[in-house]
């Protein structure tokens, strides 16, 4: 990647609502070349959309959790395409706040999600109905509970502590 590509997506992440104007005052470019180069970035995949980050305290939220979860064996990629149909159909009938449900490796898990809950009974019923699902056959389940309310947390999640490393990272090399 080119460096005004590094430091346009850097840019975006910090705040994706600026105008294609303030982000070549930002960089240091004209802003034809910011918005060619923003299409040729969406169009490659790196920028996969447009968002922010809510303050999930003043949303309602006191809880995100990290959930790891075990399997008791592997799935076949049949049942894994079954288990995602029905985990679809579950979700529409049982909205729930998870934003993150992937495989991995670590801890002696093989999966995670990440979730966000009003308060500890609503993060219990999610763990609750989670173990009830017949299709999942858990062997184990851990949580990581994160409190959402202000506290002095050292550095809470935002896309600009990650913009910032991409810009250190690509000047480093």
């Amino acid at each position: 990647m080119r460096e005004i590509e590094w430091k346009l997506l850097s840019e975006l992440m910090k705040n994706s609502r600026r105008s294609d104007r303030e982000l070549a005052r930002a960089i240091g470019t004209s802003q034809p070349t910011i918005t060619r180069t923003r299409h040729k970035l969406e169009k490659e995949g790196y920028i996969k959309e447009y968002t922010m980050m809510p303050n999930f305290e003043k949303m309602g939220f006191e809880l995100m959790a990290f959930t790891f979860t075990k399997f008791k064996r592997e799935f076949t990629e049949e049942e894994l395409e079954k288990i995602r149909h029905s985990a679809r159909k579950i979700e529409r009938q049982m909205p729930h706040t998870a934003i993150l449900v992937m495989t991995g490796v670590g801890l002696g898990f093989d999966r995670v999600v990440v979730s966000f809950h009003e308060n500890y009974a609503s993060f219990l019923k999610f763990i609750k109905m989670t173990k009830r699902l017949p299709f999942l056959e858990l062997l184990q389940v851990d949580n990581f509970l994160v409190s959402l309310i202000d506290e002095d947390h050292y550095m809470p999640c935002t896309f600009s502590g990650i913009a910032n490393y991409l810009l250190k990272r690509k000047n480093m090399k």
